[in-house]
């Protein structure tokens, strides 16, 4: 695949046309029904977004204005972001997991005209913001919606507005495309929050042509790109790691795009399509990597010798810059006949690389996958940033605990505080009608990420915390909650963490205890399944207490967790402690659990 016009597109939309021209009547978007597979060609999803594009100028939306798009991902979603694009009207992504006062926020801030909303249920939080909207005058149901009165807006059904005469659909998106440069904004991306209220971030086209530009210039050269790429799409289209990486990216490379059934059937969904690139977020890998680490440990001696082996091999490679020791080659051989292939064959057998991002991932988690035959790429960014500034990469040397060079157009450098800065097109214009913060993040052209880092003799960047996450202890010395956090997390008694400690003598820290090992530990004891019963047994707690003891081992005096407390149930996105991309929401952990942290200081 030709990816050198990449950086001569004016608009997305003229790419993506371009894409469905070359391709054809190829499979493109995929999707299960009635357990089974099917697929939209290109050249039918190129059909439907200009025909949809034209049944939004009907309905009387101009240039600029904004339509709100909440569904699951789905090849609609595809559809609808390109045809509201092709329009020339701006993409609003909601996350499906948003409250009713969540929607009422985006609504009103964004001003949206138009709402699009794959089902009853994704309807049901979202119609009484459109109620008392004073602008969404239009509400188009991607399946049919059981709406009895409308009132204030208008309600089309999706199949009804894919009508009319497609060339010439075709030829109207076309002469508005040709007027559509890469400074126009595409979409207002709203974060997801884990500091506060979400702002809308303003990407441009060109933000986003930059920025699958250089991740597509990534996998050319360190992998190749062949005629069959395909990515199993996961993660929540509206968040901007996914809509870049999972969307923009595969559509810039001819890729086929399969859309998962959702978490629990992530492992099966892998296997049948048998993906070339995932993007996942850390907690994820994390999850896989205990899980292959329980099904080996079942599997006798010979099966976990291999697997102590090819960890302890390639966390030496890993010093080593990738390179295998010459004495761990026989070994080495051995573990790529016997082991790896049957941890690949997990994935699919045809994975190129994984590309982790949206959070920190742990070193120990991306060497482990090393180790076991697969490529983990650790991407670093933010939505204000397009959203992948950089990535970890063989041809730059892989190095775990970097998060690689900065993609083709990208320029950083390090504040005197340490404070990671970014410049280029990439750089979103500003956050959407607040102009506070956009002055207080874009300063001189340069993008102040708020993450705290350095860059390595090889210039892979390295993160080593977010500028307002960094606890600064009565001392005045730093710790990175993140780095104690993912670490806490690496044991098997432990499935979530939070620590705290500003201002304070020393760290403690918020437990929510894994619930398979809970399970065994009770059985083991004799004691009855009870989650929080449990949790009141001074044996179970000293359990929980020795594996924060083992992590406090490898951890400095000033990192070191001291107490701890369980918490009341797990973080989660339901109750908003957790954001859609597995992200902790420190402000709301803290407003939940301060009083319960606060007496672990006392006495």
């Amino acid at each position: 695949m030709d990816i050198s016009d990449l950086r001569s597109r004016r608009n997305l939309v003229e790419l993506f046309l371009a894409r469905a021209d070359e391709r054809g009547e190829a499979p493109f978007l995929w999707a299960k029904r009635g357990g089974q597979w099917h697929s939209i060609s290109w050249a039918e999803a190129a059909r439907q977004v200009c025909l949809m594009a034209e049944a939004l100028r009907g309905l009387g939306l101009e240039a600029g204005d904004r339509v709100l798009l909440v569904s699951d991902n789905r090849p609609e979603w595809c559809i609808a972001d390109f045809a509201v694009m092709a329009a020339g009207c701006i993409t609003v992504p909601a996350y499906i997991t948003n409250t009713e006062r969540d929607h009422q926020h985006v609504l009103d801030d964004s001003g949206a005209r138009a709402v699009i909303v794959a089902d009853d249920k994704l309807a049901k939080p979202l119609l009484p913001g459109v109620l008392r909207s004073a602008n969404a005058k239009h509400v188009i149901g991607i399946e049919p919606l059981r709406i009895a009165q409308t009132g204030s807006f208008e309600y089309h059904d999706w199949a009804s507005l894919l009508a009319g005469d497609a060339q010439a659909a075709r030829a109207r998106v076309e002469d508005r495309m040709d007027k559509v440069q890469r400074d126009a904004t595409a979409c207002i991306i709203y974060t997801s929050g884990t500091g506060g209220a979400p702002r809308g971030v303003l990407q441009h086209h060109g933000a986003l042509l930059c920025n699958i530009d250089g991740a597509a210039r990534v996998l050319a050269e360190d992998f190749g790109l062949d005629e069959d790429e395909s990515f199993l799409s996961f993660l929540p289209l509206s968040h901007a790691y996914e809509h870049t990486g999972g969307q923009m990216l595969p559509i810039a490379v001819g890729a086929q795009i399969y859309y998962s059934e959702g978490l629990e059937k992530l492992a099966s969904n892998i296997e049948e399509v048998r993906p070339t690139i995932m993007v996942v977020v850390p907690r994820l890998f994390e999850v896989l990597r205990t899980r292959i680490m329980k099904q080996i440990e079942k599997q006798g001696k010979l099966p976990n010798y291999m697997m102590t082996r090819a960890m302890a091999i390639g966390a030496e490679a890993a010093r080593r810059g990738g390179q295998t020791r010459l004495r761990d080659k026989p070994m080495d051989f051995v573990l790529e006949k016997l082991l790896r292939p049957k941890i690949r064959q997990k994935f699919g057998g045809r994975i190129k690389a994984m590309v982790s991002g949206g959070a920190p991932l742990n070193p120990d988690v991306g060497i482990f996958f090393e180790s076991m035959g697969l490529t983990m790429l650790q991407g670093y960014g933010q939505t204000e940033a397009g959203p992948v500034i950089s990535c970890n990469r063989p041809a730059a040397g892989l190095k775990m605990d970097t998060v690689g060079p900065p993609l083709a157009g990208v320029e950083v450098r390090i504040a005197e505080d340490g404070e990671i800065l970014v410049r280029g097109e990439l750089v979103m214009h500003g956050y959407w009608r607040n102009e506070a913060e956009t002055a207080r993040a874009l300063q001189d052209g340069w993008l102040h990420t708020g993450d705290i880092g350095h860059i390595d003799d090889a210039g892979r960047i390295v993160i080593t915390d977010r500028k307002k996450d960094m606890i600064v202890n009565d001392k005045g010395d730093n710790v990175s909650p993140q780095k104690v956090e993912g670490m806490l997390t690496l044991q098997p008694e432990i499935a979530q963490a939070m620590v705290v400690g500003d201002k304070r003598p020393y760290l403690v820290g918020l437990v929510v205890p894994d619930a398979e090992w809970a399970l065994e530990w009770a059985r083991a004891n004799g004691e009855k399944f009870d989650f929080h019963a449990l949790q009141d047994l001074p044996a179970f707690r000293s359990a929980v207490r020795a594996a924060i003891d083992r992590v406090n081992q490898d951890l400095s005096v000033i990192e070191k967790v001291r107490q701890f407390a369980f918490a009341d149930e797990a973080f989660s996105i339901d109750n908003e402690e957790m954001t859609p991309s597995l992200k902790i929401r420190r402000h709301k952990l803290k407003a939940r659990y301060g009083e319960r942290l606060d007496a672990l200081y006392k006495g």
